[in-house]
């Protein structure tokens, strides 16, 4: 996706028409995309998708009436044609990124992020990989963890849309560091059904590289590392990257970096 002859179809939402004009004319003049769309606030947003079946929306955060979270959580259904959606943030606090990874968003963007970053962002959703730079996939993962167990993102169990923001944070039985191991442990018997690679190529994903990035840390090709990827969803029955890079997450050894 994303060629010349098959460009990726992208709709923009936001309430400032100046951001809308200027998302417009910097994807316009990228090769490989198309906007197809726009729109100015998240109750317009169901109805645009429908009408021009964009392969990413560029989502705006702070809107009037339905703002960019609950508008991601009404387009991420869980269908086959669900578009990849990319949060917009004028700043990267983490509690609104983590709310939009539970709601089903790709990733996130700050607005001032250089041009030729959202033009890569918007091919990277468009393959359905997180857009998600190391740092701040550490700093959302944690906070994220906090809320959800290993079995978050399970394609027969609470998925990313699922958490309840409003409910106490780790809620149950122990507290803190317990909770701590005890996610820990869980985490590693799951990926303990990984392979050496598959765990190394899931570890990389939770460090927030791209597959290019895992194929040229890891000397592997681009093809195997999707392999790698595929197989290890499919094992362990996670419905995405951000799931399973939340799990390696979760298995790591607090004391390392």
């Amino acid at each position: 996706m994303g060629s010349v002859d098959t460009p990726v179809r992208v709709l923009l939402v936001d309430d400032d028409p100046l951001v809308l004009t200027g998302l417009r004319i910097m994807l316009s003049g990228a090769p490989g995309l198309a906007v197809v769309g726009e729109a100015a606030d998240g109750e317009q947003v169901v109805a645009a998708v429908a009408e021009h079946r964009p392969h990413v929306v560029l989502m705006d955060v702070r809107m009037p009436g339905m703002d960019g979270i609950a508008a991601t959580r009404a387009l991420r259904t869980g269908g086959a044609d669900d578009p990849q959606v990319i949060v917009l943030t004028t700043f990267d606090a983490d509690d609104t990124v983590a709310r939009a990874l539970r709601a089903g968003a790709a990733g996130y963007l700050l607005k001032h992020t250089e041009p030729e970053r959202i033009v890569e962002a918007v091919h990277r959703a468009a393959s359905g990989e997180p857009v998600l730079s190391p740092a701040v996939a550490r700093a959302l993962m944690d906070r994220v963890a906090a809320d959800t167990g290993p079995g978050a993102g399970t394609r027969g169990g609470a998925g990313p849309g699922d958490a309840d923001p409003g409910g106490p944070a780790g809620a149950g039985p122990g507290s803190g560091g317990g909770r701590d191991a005890e996610r820990r442990r869980a985490a590693r018997e799951r990926l303990a059904l990984l392979t050496v690679r598959e765990r190394e190529v899931a570890d990389a994903v939770a460090a927030g590289l791209s597959n290019t990035e895992i194929a040229r840390a890891l000397h592997m090709s681009l093809g195997t590392v999707k392999a790698h990827i595929s197989s290890a969803l499919t094992k362990l029955d996670l419905a995405g990257r951000v799931p399973l890079a939340l799990l390696a997450h979760d298995a790591r050894d607090p004391d390392l970096p």
